[in-house]
């Protein structure tokens, strides 16, 4: 066992897990893909289902191995923090540099799940912590937003979630089969090793600044497993489809907590291991996430796009939501 007892140690030891697990995720995602092209399997079926729940692969591995390791607060400190980065980080700086719409078809539909997936995951948290039940209640209602968007296929071809999952299948599903062997091989060894890194520093690095796992969930790791969306967005909006970019974080921030949380939940249960809420999260946490994802969807369905105005507002209350975090939680620098 690696013994992490300095703060640059368990700084490089996060940031080396964030890089494995987003490479064993699309190593991930891009071998699954193939394969399904390979067996024949319907592209929108590939789309809805591999490759939707392969960019949530992420946060799900070092979820479920946070919670695992008697580190809770980690695993719902990723789930809360990227909901809340996606919103106030992901769509307010490059919002500061152009525009993007909220006003394609589904943008509606999926503001209004990923609001109310905010609100499912604060009900079940009330008590204190989620139960076995409440996450396989949870983890079902992935399988009925994605029953949504196939309806939606079947009726429209420019829902822009469903053009983020469909330009991701098909820059996946390509490539020999060693090749595919090969991929989804590294992203099943990349995966969890990313996860275990990244639990590690975690721990280590709360324990040394004398802050709660929480705490480095709700920011550090948060921001790491955002940035494969931050870079989708950023490049949406200088390519000018800004319209594409909303779909791949409303999509992400559903996925986050009926997906991950759901299964984060039931593999603890399984386990017997308990999945408490820190108290912070209702104090603050929570509140912020409901928060961004009310105005966001305000903003869409009030017909305005994330524009310089919107963006400096997403991006100013994501500093401060930062700032807050680390005035209710100071620092006890080594």
């Amino acid at each position: 066992m690696v013994v992490v007892d300095s703060l640059l140690l368990a700084g490089g030891f996060v940031l080396a897990g964030i890089v494995v697990l987003l490479f064993g995720g699309d190593m991930l995602i891009r071998g699954a893909a193939a394969l399904a092209r390979r067996a024949k399997i319907p592209a929108l079926l590939v789309g809805l289902t591999i490759v939707a729940f392969g960019t949530s692969a992420p946060e799900l591995v070092v979820s479920v191995n946070a919670a695992l390791s008697g580190a809770p607060g980690l695993a719902l400190g990723n789930i809360v923090g990227s909901n809340i980065a996606n919103v106030l980080f992901v769509l307010g700086l490059p919002g500061l540099i152009g525009v993007i719409g909220t006003q394609t078809r589904g943008v509606r539909r999926n503001a209004l799940f990923a609001l109310l997936a905010g609100v499912a995951l604060v009900i079940v948290s009330h008590d204190g912590s989620i139960s076995m039940m409440e996450s396989i209640v949870l983890f079902a209602l992935i399988f009925v937003f994605i029953g949504l968007l196939a309806f939606s296929a079947m009726r429209a071809k420019d829902d822009p979630l469903l053009a983020e999952v469909a330009e991701l299948e098909k820059a996946a599903g390509k490539g020999s089969l060693p090749g595919v062997i090969l991929a989804l091989i590294v992203g099943l060894i990349a995966l969890p090793l990313g996860a275990h890194i990244i639990v590690t520093g975690g721990t280590a690095a709360a324990s040394l600044l004398g802050v709660s796992d929480a705490v480095i969930g709700l920011t550090a790791l948060a921001i790491g497993t955002s940035l494969p969306e931050f870079a989708t967005v950023v490049a949406a909006v200088l390519r000018k489809h800004g319209d594409l970019a909303i779909g791949n974080v409303l999509g992400s921030n559903v996925f986050n907590v009926f997906a991950v949380g759901g299964a984060t939940g039931i593999a603890a249960g399984l386990a017997n291991v308990p999945l408490p809420v820190p108290d912070q999260f209702m104090r603050l946490d929570f509140w912020v996430m409901l928060g961004a994802s009310a105005l966001l969807a305000l903003l869409i369905f009030a017909g305005r796009n994330v524009g310089r105005l919107a963006g400096l507002l997403f991006f100013g209350g994501y500093v401060a939501y930062i700032a807050a975090l680390v005035w209710l939680n100071p620092l006890q620098m080594p």
